[in-house]
């Protein structure tokens, strides 16, 4: 019994002396001052605020209401396909394009309740779309739009083509 438990001292020993040494080799590892947050963060991906709501776009979602206004949905899905330059390739809805990267896209039906989809793509079959990233909200102050932003694999804005898919349950 004495040289089976001399046996296992003998390995929680070893296990110990070899948990606290590597430990020790990880802790001498890291590096003795903290990181620039520069270098541990990726570069700033710019505002991420919608811009203003123009005079012009307020206009067409009023339009657009009121012409849709003896409508009721009950369930509706409505599909855009946009150009990287803002104008719609087909779909339904109005299209309006702010700065670089960045779209309105108002429909004819209010939309904040909405499950809203967007990919980047092309509307031909050409090619492979670039990569890159895009982000969607409903649009302020225009219950009946979204906004749009697109952005390049660095997140630097970027006008890109996209899919929109807006489905009001």
């Amino acid at each position: 019994m004495s040289t089976s438990f001399r046996r296992k001292l003998a390995a929680v020993t070893f296990a110990v002396l070899g948990l606290s040494l590597a430990g020790g080799g990880i802790a001498i590892a890291q590096p003795s001052a903290k990181a620039p947050q520069e270098a541990v963060q990726p570069a700033a991906r710019g505002t991420n605020s919608q811009p203003p709501v123009s005079a012009e776009s307020a206009r067409l979602a009023k339009a657009a209401m009121k012409a849709s206004s003896a409508t009721t949905l009950a369930a509706t899905t409505s599909v855009v396909v946009v150009n990287s330059n803002g104008t719609k390739a087909r779909g339904v809805g109005t299209v309006i394009k702010y700065g670089v990267g960045q779209y309105e896209v108002q429909f004819g039906h209010n939309v904040t309740s909405s499950v809203i989809v967007a990919t980047v793509g092309r509307a031909d079959s050409c090619c492979i779309p670039p990569a890159g990233e895009i982000s969607v909200a409903p649009r302020l102050s225009t219950p009946n739009g979204v906004f749009v932003q697109t952005r390049n694999s660095a997140g630097t804005p970027t006008d890109l083509g996209f899919h929109l898919v807006v489905h009001l349950p």
